[in-house]
């Protein structure tokens, strides 16, 4: 979305703070015993409560008004009554929503409780590398070059990234233009971040897989050779310095 005037900012603002902080309470609410459908619940109540509507309900009739994935599922995980959340889970909450014709997209993996698994390092590795995509976000920069920060940077670390799976534009909609800003570099993609424009930038880290597969019931995602991934995802407005973080509030870098 190209930001034109101070009402678009305003709006913007606005679903932002919905979906960050929706995100940001779901991740304290969290406990050991909970379902995922009771947890996504308690989003639903939030994002009622900033008169908010559920991005994935409203635009693909997904069934919740949170997407969350839990361990082994990469992302569009199904709030289920019988899925209990258990110490030491790997979970990821994406949260998306429209407010007042405005659209706004985020996300973030998370231990719950003790890392009895050893998960944390693979998601501090997430959120360091969204960060370190983002302060390289501006005005005329071509977005395959952050599809390479963000692979080299995990390659540093021993990790490898989902390839199937982007960031995109945001604002109007859910998914508008660009709509591949990818985990890793594609040459051929001359195509450069705009000044004043919105855009969802994310981060799929993994352990073994690069692709997500689709399971049957049409909507979770897992990794084609196992293994874990985190997802960290902000909505930024691009300037021609450092990118505004519209969804700051949900914490995830606190």
């Amino acid at each position: 979305m190209s930001i034109t005037q101070e009402s678009d900012l305003i709006g913007m603002h606005r679903v932002s703070e919905a979906v960050g902080q929706t995100l940001k309470l779901m991740r304290h609410y969290a406990e050991p015993g909970m379902s995922t459908k009771e947890l996504d619940n308690y989003g639903g109540v939030i994002l009622k409560e900033f008169g908010a509507r559920s991005a994935p309900y409203e635009t693909y009739e997904f069934p919740g008004f949170t997407c969350i994935s839990v361990n082994q599922e990469i992302a569009h995980g199904i709030p289920a009554k019988t899925k209990i959340l258990q110490e030491g889970d790997l979970i990821n909450i994406d949260v998306s929503a429209e407010l007042n014709g405005f659209w706004s997209d985020n996300g973030g993996s998370f231990v719950l409780g003790q890392d009895i698994y050893h998960h944390q390092p693979l998601v501090d590795a997430s959120k360091e590398i969204l960060k370190r995509a983002i302060s390289n976000i501006k005005g005329g920069i071509k977005i395959a070059d952050i599809g390479f920060v963000i692979e080299n940077e995990a390659k540093k670390r021993g990790y490898k990234v989902i390839k199937n799976l982007a960031g995109h534009g945001v604002g109007k909609s859910l998914h508008e233009k660009p709509e591949d800003i990818l985990n890793y570099r594609v040459k051929s993609n001359r195509e450069r971040f705009q000044k004043n424009t919105t855009v969802a930038v994310e981060t799929f880290i993994s352990t073994k897989s690069t692709y997500a597969d689709t399971l049957r019931d049409g909507w979770i995602l897992v990794g084609n050779k196992g293994g874990f991934v985190t997802q960290h995802e902000h909505t930024i407005l691009i300037t021609d310095g450092t990118p505004m973080i519209l969804t700051k509030s949900n914490g995830i870098w606190d």
